[in-house]
């Protein structure tokens, strides 16, 4: 049979993620995966360099096709960001339960420690930024490097919340996983309770304001 002339990275995804569901096991080599999908071994190595590499790309793309599918919504612009949020959630769990049974033969045997998964460090990176520039509303300190760290741990928070879905997720045997779609509308507004700082900042206010009257009547 001839060779393939043209193999893109999408090509080698699909065929890594056939494999793996068809074998239930990773391919045993680069050389036994290529040549069971008729292409030269080099040709792997112009776009991945180890198959832990494909499993990372895997989980980005989950990542580019759910914020795709949300510019194409008209609706979805005009959001704030508690429901941009909960949208991003909604279209990102359908693209996992679209390859649910990828995503958990990928993922089942290390969902206990999810936060220290290579594969999904560049799912962590597109996500983290995604969620910073949401426009989610924080406290104004006034300090760079205070700013900086409620900065990193609004977005660390939001990945570690995101981890937590995955796994009740992975865990999920509700009929069309509605409990996921309960505990994601749950714990995103939960979240966001806890992040509105209008609240916070009438306490501030109301601080500031006794504070200068203590001293005026002094």
């Amino acid at each position: 049979m001839a060779k393939q002339k043209k193999l893109t990275k999408d090509n080698i995804i699909n065929y890594y993620m056939d494999y793996v569901l068809e074998h239930e096991k990773n391919p045993s080599s680069v050389y036994a995966f290529s040549k069971v999908n008729n292409f030269e071994e080099s040709k792997f190595y112009e776009h991945f360099a180890t198959f832990e590499a494909i499993e990372k790309s895997v989980f980005e793309a989950f990542f580019t096709n759910t914020v795709n599918v949300l510019n194409k919504s008209e609706d979805y612009g005009s959001f704030d960001a508690r429901n941009k949020f909960l949208s991003f959630y909604y279209t990102f769990f359908e693209n996992l339960t679209a390859n649910r049974s990828y995503v958990s033969h990928i993922l089942n045997k290390y969902k206990n420690d999810l936060k220290s998964l290579k594969i999904l460090a560049g799912l962590k990176q597109h996500f983290t930024n995604y969620v910073s520039h949401l426009g989610i509303e924080t406290l104004d300190l006034k300090n760079e490097k205070l700013e900086r760290i409620q900065d990193k741990t609004l977005k660390e928070s939001a990945w570690l919340q995101l981890l937590i879905t995955i796994k009740f997720w992975l865990d999920d045997t509700s009929a069309s996983f509605e409990k996921t779609d309960i505990f994601i509308e749950k714990s995103v507004n939960t979240t966001f309770d806890v992040l509105d700082v209008a609240p916070v900042k009438s306490v501030i206010d109301l601080g500031k304001f006794l504070f200068k009257e203590k001293f005026q009547m002094n």
